[in-house]
């Protein structure tokens, strides 16, 4: 399994203590500095079984000025906002874990990553 982070936030600082009390086997991505390609946020949007403006934090300064709120969010625009966290992968939603089963959650509760473990 993977876990994308953001050591600042402490949301993946405690997914990341609940990964090591399970005893979890997992790699960290910190992804503000490895940047998820376009293909990978397509990846991983389809494990999560979400759409981009899903996992958009749209309260950052970034997506303020960028004014993704106004944005729509249909079909047309969904490669708008996957080149958008791309190319601001602040404004992606974490952390995000990839398990080992082809599905992905957005692991912000204590219960959502032992949902990630469980897969």
């Amino acid at each position: 399994m993977e876990i994308w982070i953001n050591p600042a936030c402490s949301k993946c600082r405690g997914a990341l203590e609940l990964l090591d009390e399970e005893g979890a086997s997992y790699t960290v991505r910190r992804y503000l500095e490895d940047v998820p390609t376009e293909d990978e946020i397509r990846e991983v949007l389809t494990r999560l079984g979400l759409e981009p403006w899903d996992i958009t934090r749209t309260q950052e300064a970034e997506a303020k000025e960028l004014g993704v709120k106004e944005w729509a969010r249909d079909a047309g625009s969904r490669e708008k906002w996957i080149r958008a966290l791309s190319e601001h992968p602040r404004l992606i939603q974490r952390p995000i874990i990839t398990a080992e089963d082809g599905t992905a959650v957005v692991a912000r509760t204590d219960e959502a990553v032992r949902d990630a473990l469980s897969r």
